[in-house]
């Protein structure tokens, strides 16, 4: 499935163990990590991530449960939320509740690839 990348192939102290998978994910310490361009896959309603504070959320299960409506989740479906999350002011058992639906996070050499774009300024 995956191929382990051993950044100290001399042998000489411990190795990264980090599992690069065909499928453009990353395995570090039980942690996934995904490029933008395979969240961006996941963007409709049988299928809803969103990138929330550069961590990935697999919506779909709760799309019929948000108070603020399927619709507004769906429109920013494979794409960062962050914004429009903040700007809702969402409470403290929301942002707990979210944990519930964490798949995993946005791979680092994306974070600086995002922080370009506009984020969509529709309110979660």
């Amino acid at each position: 499935m995956g191929e382990e990348i051993n950044d100290n192939p001399s042998g000489s102290g411990p190795a990264d163990n980090t599992v690069a998978e065909g499928n453009g994910q990353t395995v570090e310490a039980g942690v996934k990590y995904y490029t933008l361009e395979e969240i961006r896959l996941h963007n409709m309603s049988t299928d809803t991530w969103l990138i929330i504070h550069d961590k990935v959320y697999d919506l779909t299960g709760f799309l019929e449960e948000h108070p603020g409506g399927e619709e507004v989740l769906i429109e920013q479906a494979g794409s960062d939320a962050t914004e429009s999350f903040e700007d809702v002011g969402h409470s403290t058992d929301a942002r707990e509740m979210l944990m519930q639906y964490y798949v995993g996070e946005l791979h680092m050499e994306e974070n600086d690839a995002k922080s370009g774009e506009s984020s969509s300024e529709m309110a979660i």
